[in-house]
Formats: structure tokens, sequence, C-alpha cells
């Protein structure tokens, strides 16, 4: 077996090694509604949080959030100018605001405030976006980036009034100080292979499970292609899904082809828990997941 430092393709070689078992008998026509934060969504698919899609497409922000309100899905939106985040949330998307850890908290106050103003149903942080490769502090864009501690964190929490969330949790062990902070949710990521030899958010997930306790909700990102990957991630104890690079060639060709790929992957999800036994997303079972060892 050839070897690979890179993340991507591990975690695309994990997500391949996990194989189904179907159940048929007694099985019924299945549901993918999901509640969240006390809203109801047709699909656990959720589009990713994404920044900066103009490099992909004309208005790609906002055509990102007009497919989300297409399909039913929650809308993650990252990084970008005050304006953008309001003419996402004008779509009616109901949208989960991502901030970068900004060296100066300041104005990570400042982007949770507006963006709990504009209508965002949840704000959270990208945590994994802190230092650089070569062991200092990020810079993105010329914004410079520090590491939080769990008591900052637990700042940012009480001062967002909405459900706050960490995305970038590839451990336990962060998972844990989340919860210690009053994190709503986590995302399970390895934010594209900002590490080499990352830990697949699949193998890592039940460990992160554990930590929390099932007492919020967790998310995976990284790798989701198909309704299959989102199964699994559903059955290993995911609340929903994100889908990113997946979704970004689809942009240019309008809002309708990005919804339209959401909801083949929520048809594809049906497929796979109708086979399997499972009515609902409430009904998932990981004991319907093998790990292949031949």
């Amino acid at each position: 077996m050839q070897l690979t430092s890179n993340s991507d393709k591990i975690t695309r070689d994990y997500f391949d090694s996990l194989l189904i078992e179907t159940r048929y008998l007694d099985a019924v026509l299945p549901k993918t509604e999901m509640t969240l934060f006390g809203e109801t969504f047709r699909t656990p698919v959720m589009t990713a949080a994404l920044s900066h899609l103009h490099n992909t497409a004309q208005n790609g922000m906002t055509i990102y959030a007009q497919a989300a309100v297409q399909s039913g899905a929650v809308h993650w939106v990252g990084m970008g100018s005050d304006e953008e985040l309001e003419e996402i949330v004008a779509t009616g998307a109901r949208t989960i605001k991502i901030i970068k850890p900004h060296a100066d908290n300041r104005e990570v106050l400042r982007k949770i405030e507006h963006a709990v103003k504009v209508g965002c149903i949840a704000v959270g942080m990208d945590i994994d976006h802190a230092f650089n490769s070569q062991g200092g502090y990020d810079d993105v864009f010329g914004l410079s980036m520090k590491a939080k501690t769990t008591e900052e964190l637990a700042e940012f929490v009480q001062a967002a009034g909405v459900p706050f969330i960490v995305k970038g949790v590839l451990s336990p062990h962060d998972a844990e100080k989340c919860l210690k902070a009053g994190c709503a949710g986590l995302v399970v990521s390895h934010h594209h292979g900002m590490i080499q030899y990352a830990v697949p958010p699949l193998l890592v997930l039940p460990d992160v499970l554990s930590a929390t306790g099932g007492s919020i909700p967790v998310f995976v990102d990284c790798g989701i292609e198909s309704g299959m990957d989102a199964y699994k991630c559903l059955a290993l104890g995911a609340k929903a899904v994100s889908v990113g690079r997946h979704l970004m060639p689809l942009l240019k060709n309008g809002a309708d082809a990005v919804a339209g790929r959401i909801n083949e992957m929520t048809a594809e999800l049906a497929g796979v828990m109708a086979r399997t036994g499972v009515g609902s997303l409430d009904k998932m079972d990981s004991t319907i997941i093998h790990r292949r060892t031949f």
C-alpha cells in the first residue's frame, strides 16, 4: 500500500474503507428532515463555511446562499465583509457565521455582534487558522490571527447570545475544552488538509462524541462528495455534514445547479437509508458500518 502525507487523500481512503450492511426487513420509506437549534431543514447535507467565492463565480457567495435556500439546507459562511454577510442573510438562508481567530478580540466580538444583529442563527470560530506552517501565528489576507484560550472562547460564547460553534476540532482534547467553554456545537474538520497526516474526521468522530457525551451536535466537514459519504458520517453519530469543494465547480452554473447537487446528495442519502432500514435521521445505527480489513 502506498503511503501519503496528503490529509485529503487519507480522508478519502478512510471514507472508502467503510462498508455498509443492508437491512431490508421491516424497512420503511426514509425521511431526511433535520431539526437544528429549533428549526427544521429538509436535509442534513449543509453548505460549508467557504469564503471568497467571487474568485469562483461572480456573486459566488450569494449564489451559494441561494442554493441553500432552494435545497432547504443550513448555510455556513466563512470570512468576508459585513456587507457581504448582509447580502447572504437577505437571501433568506438560515446562516451560521464562522469567524477567524483574529488576534484582536475586539474584532471577534464586533463580528459576533454584527452576525447576530443581521439574523444569523448561530456564530462560531475557525480555531485551526490560528497558526501558520512555520510555528508562528497565522496571517490571513493581511489579518493577524492568534490561538485562543478556553477562557477566551467562553467569553465569545457568552457574548454571542446565540449558539456558538467551534470549527476545526480534531481531537477529544479540544472537544472537552469546547464543551467546558459552553459551545453549542462542534465541526470535526482538518480544514482541507491544514496539516499533513491529519487524522480523518470520521476516524476521530467516535472519540469526539464520547468526549461531549452527546450533549451538543457534532458536524463533519472535509471530503464529503456524495449521499453515501453523508450517510457514513451520520451513521457514526454526526448531526449533519458540510459540503464545500464538491459544490464549488457548480457555482458558475448558478444557484439551481448547486441546489440540484445538494438535492441529489439528499436523494442518495435517502437511498442508502432505505436499504439499511433507517427510517429517519434519529434512527441512524453505527453497527451498520464495517471497516474493511481485506
